[in-house]
Parts: structure tokens; sequence; C-alpha cells
């Protein structure tokens, strides 16, 4: 499937609407990091984050005819992600912790980093160290930052997502960077944050592939 892996998004979704189901796998393995870290956002944990990412991918492809490309593929599919989260929470009685900031004075969180997200976390300790300073963060502020900084998005891609002005999405990441830079700023990129392994991508895209096949 090499051969595939250039194709822009566009011609994939078209060759997989016009049949060529197995081009999916593209997409699945593309997005599987960004999804994985929406989950962990929400303090999921390893095994319920991955069911949500096969409902996620499921769900997108049974609605890919509906994708008009108003917003690039990736935001959409986390929209979708970040729908099948909320969901969940509201099921387990989760509380949104609510928490507002009125400073804004952004600033890089991150310098003198080399972004290669192939560089995985090896100090698996200390990446819980990590995980467990972001997860205490209020929920507002916590998805705010994987948004963007774990998952590239722009600020007026967040702030749709989110449903929250561009001014929020800027004070808010601006708290979180706070929260976070004492403990994470000279050890860790964001994106090496709830990496995703490759170890797991396969069986997601195993799980993904058989459930459309079913369908």
């Amino acid at each position: 499937m090499t051969s595939f892996e250039l194709l822009k998004e566009t011609e994939l979704i078209q060759r997989i609407l016009e049949g060529e189901t197995a081009l999916y796998e593209i997409l699945i393995r593309r997005y599987n990091p960004g999804l994985y870290k929406t989950g962990r956002s929400y303090n999921y944990n390893h095994e319920d984050t991955q069911d949500l990412m096969q409902d996620t991918f499921v769900d997108a492809y049974k609605s890919l005819e509906q994708f008009e490309g108003r917003s690039d593929f990736k935001t959409w599919l986390i929209r979708i992600m970040m729908n099948h989260c909320y969901r969940k929470r509201r099921k387990a009685a989760f509380k949104n912790e609510i928490a507002k900031d009125i400073n804004d004075n952004s600033a890089p969180m991150f310098t003198g980093f080399d972004n290669d997200t192939g560089k995985m976390v090896q100090n698996n300790e200390l990446g819980r160290v990590i995980e467990d300073a972001l997860g205490r963060l209020p929920f507002d502020y916590r998805i705010v930052f994987s948004l963007r900084e774990m998952n590239g998005l722009n600020v007026s891609e967040t702030a749709g997502l989110l449903e929250i002005t561009e001014a929020n999405v800027k004070v808010r990441l601006n708290r979180a960077k706070t929260m976070l830079r004492n403990e994470i700023e000279k050890m860790y990129a964001p994106s090496e944050i709830f990496e995703f392994n490759l170890i797991y991508c396969d069986a997601i895209v195993h799980r993904v592939m058989e459930k459309i096949k079913l369908l």
C-alpha cells in the first residue's frame, strides 16, 4: 500500500467512496496518533481510548459521503472523536471542571526541540509523570493544549471544535502552558506526550477494517 500513501486526502476519500475500501487503512494509520492524544486528554485509559478510536473510525467511514471538505479531514475526524469522548463522559457521570483565566501572554512553551515525532519516549516512568501532570489540569485547559500543541490544529480550528472564541483558545492555551512549563519544558516536545506507539497501530487498523467488512 506504500504507493498510495502519498495520495491527497480528497483523492483517497473519493477512491474509497468508489469502492476501494482497503485504502481506508491509510487514513486510519495517518490519524491514529491524533485520535489517541485526544482520547487521553479526556483522561481515558489506553484501552478505553482505543475503543473510542475504533468507534470514531467506523463512524467516519459510514459518514464519509457527508464529508464536504469545508474543514480538513483531520479536524472533521477529531470532532467525531470528541463527540464519542463527550458521550462517554456523560454516561460515566464525569464532572467537567470549569476554569477561567483573563491573562493572555502567549509564548512558545517548548524551545530548542527537534519536532521529530519518530523519537519515542524512552523513559516510561518519566512519561507517566508527564501524563499525570497533564491529566491534573482542568479539562478546559487540557483539551485546548491537546488540540493546539499535540494535534497541531490552529486557533480557528480549535475554537470551532470547542465552540469557544479564538480569544478563549489563546487564554486557555497560555494557562495550560503555565501549569505545565516547569515540569516538562526541558524534557519533551509536545508531540511525544501520550505518543501512540506504532506497535498499537496495526491492532487498531485490523479492528476497524474488520468492523467495516461487516457493514
